[in-house]
């Protein structure tokens, strides 16, 4: 039977609790560095060379999927009745709403040198040193709504600019694209300054501090805003029932995306799944 996932406004105390306490003991154990590594290590841009799977490319909502299945698991090793909860940006937009409180991940980072100092991921609390990671910083960070040039999260017209577009993706199969409903949730747009982020890009910026670049797993938030976004895809899904991930077939060798992109049945890394196998995962899961 597939388990729940619930909206984070709508979790009971209970549930937080066991939530939370299930992330400190991965942390503990060291099994929740190996996510932020992983994640690291699959942070590749267009101008990079090689295979891209996890960031700009058709294969960001697939890999992300399975990421959040493998962390879900992992949670649930720990403590069966765990489940990921997700985070509507869209509806809960204040700096102090869910999941900004002190018994869930706590708040905004202080002035001084933006260090979460409430909630059980403060790095006084003793349990959440930074140890993987893009710079040598030991505490998480956060700058909720970049106080010094201030960002407004996604709206939901915003968000449903991308779950109207009936196209999955598009050539180039990249940052670039302006069509598809991939990029316009991931979030790649053109021009400078906040309007050239969208949806998932934007809600990264918003949150600033360690949600920043390629080892933002650091956050316990990447999950929960990685939840609602498979949920948009699952929506997405549910809207355009005729319409596949693409591209269907890899791109030929005269394509500059050959060899880059991951087509629809093809070995997703670092997994021997498909983005054809993950498309329907509701035997497993579904959303409240």
């Amino acid at each position: 039977m597939a388990y729940v996932r619930k909206d984070v406004r709508k979790l009971t105390a209970s549930e937080r609790k066991r939530f939370v306490n299930a992330l400190l003991e991965l942390k503990r154990r060291g099994e929740y560095d190996e996510f932020v590594r992983t994640h690291i290590d699959f942070y590749t841009s267009d101008g990079e060379h090689g295979l891209r799977t996890a960031h700009m490319a058709p294969s960001f909502l697939p890999w992300h999927r399975r990421f959040l299945l493998e962390l879900e698991r992992a949670l649930r090793r720990v403590d069966s009745s765990v489940t990921v909860p997700y985070w509507d940006w869209t509806r809960d937009r204040a700096t102090t709403s869910p999941p900004w409180t002190k018994d869930l991940l706590g708040g905004n980072g202080r002035s001084s040198d933006r260090q979460v100092m409430t909630g059980p991921f403060a790095y006084s609390a003793g349990h959440w040193t930074i140890k993987e990671g893009v710079t040598d910083g030991r505490f998480l960070t956060r700058d909720l709504g970049r106080a010094a040039a201030p960002l407004q999260l996604p709206t939901g017209k915003e968000l449903q600019s991308a779950l109207d577009d009936p196209v999955y993706d598009a050539s180039p199969w990249d940052s670039t694209v302006r069509t598809g409903f991939r990029n316009k949730l991931e979030g790649w747009g053109s021009g400078t300054g906040s309007a050239s982020w969208r949806n998932h890009n934007r809600v990264h910026r918003w949150v600033g501090g360690a949600m920043l670049g390629g080892a933002s797993v650091n956050d316990p938030v990447f999950w929960l805003h990685h939840a609602f976004l498979d949920l948009q895809w699952s929506r997405w899904q549910r809207a355009h029932r005729t319409h596949r991930y693409l591209p269907a077939q890899p791109p030929g060798p005269a394509d500059r995306q050959h060899g880059r992109v991951v087509a629809r049945h093809e070995r997703l890394p670092p997994w021997d799944e498909t983005p054809d196998q993950l498309e329907d995962l509701s035997r497993t899961y579904r959303y409240a």
